[in-house]
């Protein structure tokens, strides 16, 4: 048997402060050497922080991190693991994502990363240079390029995120160069569901390098972007460890290398690829690492990892398993917790954290959100210790006009109770009144206040008064639109578009609903309750509901998934809706579908101007990050 303790690390690491983040680093590594690790992996970038954008162009930025790999190489130095960091490295005129091998006190070597992405949320190949097959150089006498390295235990390959997305990436041919561990550092955002793609995307990459994989992945928020963190150690197809998720923390599993090295023997069709790559010689370097781990200088302290259940035939307990309802729920929640807890503590200018709290739905959901945050923050202190500190950091406000219900009221008090959240109810008809008058002055002969404008006044105010306090008070300002208003702008510009941090911006209004249901039915809290009882509503006219306004909450989260999503032309949305909706009339639907389109066409200019917003999907409504539409264009097309 050949042994090995492989660590996974999830650190927490903040864009820019690459002294903390070492301190950190150093504290993982520290944690997993105690625990009697071979290795340790830590996240992508986790020196400068996970995405740095055009920092990296700043060079002193960039020779920090080099700097501060030095330091936890020496802070380290004594430990009996290597240990796997990432960071960004300057090389002439290009800066590179790389993984840095660390043990002994030395740097030993360093690897950049080859599939720079740029879709969706990434914008790597935009400023980063990029690793190549054969590439090899030094940097400040590092060896640098594509390269495999002996330790005493065996040989280890380093790869970037995105290298174990493609078939054709650098495992390949490391694994045939003699690597039969693969480590993996990825800084991979939080998407739905996305956890279990990653999960087989690593399984096939193992199986067909016939190789360890170990995969680790950040943890945390940094702008829009939440990072789910967990990891995964999947030998030869089979996974051997999956990491916890949304939480700071090291965890380890024992290996036998020695099974991945029967694996291949045994595999003939591995055998022969492996032959022919040899046969065309090159492939990448090998660095010798001379400097002994725990494996040599403590043989036999590692004992054969038992499998679950002691059986080496039977499955994990699948009854452990959570439900896919609660599964999806609590994952959603927890990422929409970090996010904002993240945002509020990494920006160090906020004091407390506020909701202008309706009645309604949406609000509700994100204070549920930010009190989730307490919860998972200060998880160590007793309920009453949370609950006082949610009495701290949350303030709600409940600002009515003269449309809004008792019952609306009477649900927006229940749940600041709830939540534990301290309500402030102020009126705001005077200054509605005193701004349309002020506004009526300003009109020309002939126009008058549109029942449009009476309407968007009050969202306006409101957010004035919500933008005041945040400036009084060291306030966060959570914005509380949901992605199904933003992508037909039912949102007002100034008014309930407003906020600091857009909580739920790419969060389906259908998504809300569910997760209030699953809310109430796991809590049974009464403002969860009080606030379904009544259709969905902005309340800025009499006897005004959303779905009558616009159309059915599903079919416009249908049209914005087959518009927006599948790239599909107005006739094909409405084919697909027919098929979707049978319970509709055809000529109704096809009515909403352009009605969705017009709108969406005619929305595009107030979404650009949104806060920022927390990713958790792969279609997102965010021009900077995702879905990036002309704000000035036709829709002659279409027709």
């Amino acid at each position: 048997m050949r042994l090995v303790r492989v660590a996974l690390a999830n650190v927490n690491a903040t864009v820019g402060a690459t002294r903390a983040n070492v301190e950190r680093a150093i504290s993982a590594v520290r944690a997993a050497a105690a625990d009697g690790a071979t290795l340790v992996a830590l996240p992508e970038q986790v020196v400068g922080g996970y995405p740095p954008e055009d920092l990296v162009q700043w060079r002193a930025f960039v020779g920090a991190q080099l700097s501060e790999l030095r330091r936890l190489a020496r802070e380290t130095a004594s430990l009996p693991c290597a240990s796997v960091v990432g960071l960004a490295l300057a090389r002439g005129a290009h800066v590179y994502n790389v993984a840095a091998l660390v043990h002994a006190g030395r740097v030993w070597g360093l690897v950049p990363k080859e599939k720079l992405p740029l879709y969706n949320v990434f914008y790597e190949a935009r400023t980063l240079g990029r690793g190549a097959p054969g590439l090899f150089d030094e940097v400040d006498g590092v060896p640098f390029g594509d390269l495999v390295f002996e330790l005493d235990f065996g040989v280890v390959a380093l790869e970037v995120c995105e290298d174990a997305w493609s078939p054709d990436g650098p495992m390949r041919r490391r694994s045939y160069a003699g690597a039969e561990l693969v480590v993996n550092v990825s800084a991979s955002p939080f998407r739905i569901g996305f956890s279990q793609t990653r999960r087989e995307m690593l399984a096939t990459r193992a199986a067909d390098g016939q190789a360890t994989v170990v995969y680790v992945n950040a943890v945390g928020a940094n702008d829009g972007l939440v990072f789910d963190g967990g990891g995964f150690v999947v030998q030869n197809g089979r996974v051997l460890h999956e990491q916890a998720r949304f939480r700071e923390g090291v965890q380890a599993v024992t290996v036998d290398l020695d099974r991945t090295a029967r694996l291949r023997h045994e595999n003939t069709t591995w055998r022969e690829d492996q032959e022919a790559f040899a046969a065309q010689g090159g492939g990448p370097r090998r660095v010798q690492v001379d400097a002994p781990t725990s494996f040599t200088s403590a043989p036999g302290r590692l004992a054969y990892p038992a499998p679950p259940g002691k059986s080496f035939f039977l499955p994990a307990d699948a009854a452990l398993a959570p439900r896919p309802r609660d599964a999806f729920c609590e994952e959603l929640l927890d990422a929409l917790a970090l996010g904002v807890g993240d945002y509020f503590e990494k920006n160090g200018c906020f004091r407390t954290i506020g909701v202008a709290l309706s009645g309604g739905r949406d609000s509700l959901l994100v204070l549920a959100i930010a009190r989730r945050w307490i919860d998972l923050r200060w998880a160590a202190l007793p309920e009453e210790g949370r609950k006082a500190k949610a009495r701290e950091i949350l303030r709600a406000f409940f600002l009515p006009s003269r449309f809004s219900s008792k019952e609306t009221r009477a649900a927006a008090e229940q749940v600041a109770r709830d939540y534990d959240t301290p309500l402030a109810t102020v009126p705001i008809d005077e200054a509605v009144e005193r701004e349309l008058a002020a506004v009526a002055e300003m009109l020309a002969p002939g126009e008058t206040l549109t029942t449009l404008a009476k309407q968007n006044v009050q969202a306006r105010v409101r957010a004035e008064r919500m933008w005041t306090w945040a400036n009084a008070a060291g306030g966060l300002f959570l914005q509380t639109s949901n992605m199904s208003e933003k992508a037909v702008g039912y949102v007002t510009i100034g008014g309930d578009g407003e906020g600091a941090l857009s909580v739920i911006a790419n969060v389906p209004k259908t998504v809300v609903n569910y997760v209030l249901d699953w809310l109430y039915e796991t809590t049974r809290a009464e403002g969860i309750r009080l606030t379904l009882l009544r259709p969905a509503s902005a309340e800025l006219a009499e006897d005004q509901e959303d779905e009558r306004e616009l159309m059915p909450f599903p079919v416009l989260d249908a049209c914005f998934a087959l518009f927006a999503g599948e790239k599909m032309s107005p006739a094909e949305v409405t084919t697909a809706l027919r098929a979707v909706f049978p319970e509709h009339d055809p000529a109704r639907i096809e009515d909403w579908s352009a009605r969705f389109v017009r709108l969406f066409a005619a929305s595009i200019y107030k979404w650009v101007q949104a806060p920022l917003s927390l990713h958790v999907g792969n279609l997102d409504l965010e021009r900077e990050r995702a879905l990036q539409l002309p704000v000035v264009s036709r829709s002659e097309w279409m027709r």
